[in-house]
């Protein structure tokens, strides 16, 4: 089914890989799921990570057609928004070398990037599932973000962790 697998084309035959899970934190008051909604194309890069694991993720296992929560962090009710698909591979973020912009960061050059973003695409805005109702489901037990101590911004999702907050928010698949 195309919510499991999706296709990579590198050379002339397209090879099957195994769609990845996702969860993508994001400030509300810097950018909420309400933003990327009314974003051009519902589409926009996830820009301003910095950490060199999240870093990594994005720029070493993410590939088009993954899908991600939407995770609003750092406010009164954090917890999961929306659905969004990664629509672009990971390339260099601009941010890092905006001398204007709070994600620059003076050691990154054009020849040398230290961050990446991948383009990401709202498919849907889910019912809001706060963090409160991930923590209270044994099933979710082992999910990241319900890891003490865990800051990423970006972490991976288990097959069965995706199904089961998939329930939670009312959706069959």
């Amino acid at each position: 089914m195309i919510d499991d697998v999706h296709a990579s084309g590198a050379g002339n035959g397209a090879v099957a890989l195994f769609m990845r899970y996702w969860l993508l934190k994001s400030e509300p008051d810097e950018f909420s799921i309400d933003d990327l909604a009314a974003a051009k194309n519902r589409t926009t890069p996830w820009f301003g990570v910095r950490n060199y694991q999240a870093r990594n993720f994005m720029r070493d296992q993410m590939h088009v057609g993954d899908r991600a929560f939407f995770y609003h962090s750092s406010c009164p009710e954090p917890g999961i928004a929306g659905i969004v698909e990664i629509t672009g591979e990971a390339y260099p973020d601009a941010t890092q070398f905006d001398s204007k912009s709070p994600y620059h960061d003076p050691k990154a050059t054009r020849d040398a990037p230290r961050w990446f973003n991948v383009d990401v695409s709202l498919l849907e805005k889910t019912r809001f599932i706060p963090l409160l109702e991930l923590r209270a489901h044994a099933e979710l037990g082992r999910m990241r973000i319900l890891q003490r101590g865990n800051r990423l911004s970006v972490t991976p999702v288990d097959p069965a962790e995706w199904r089961f907050v998939l329930k939670l928010a009312g959706r069959n698949r």
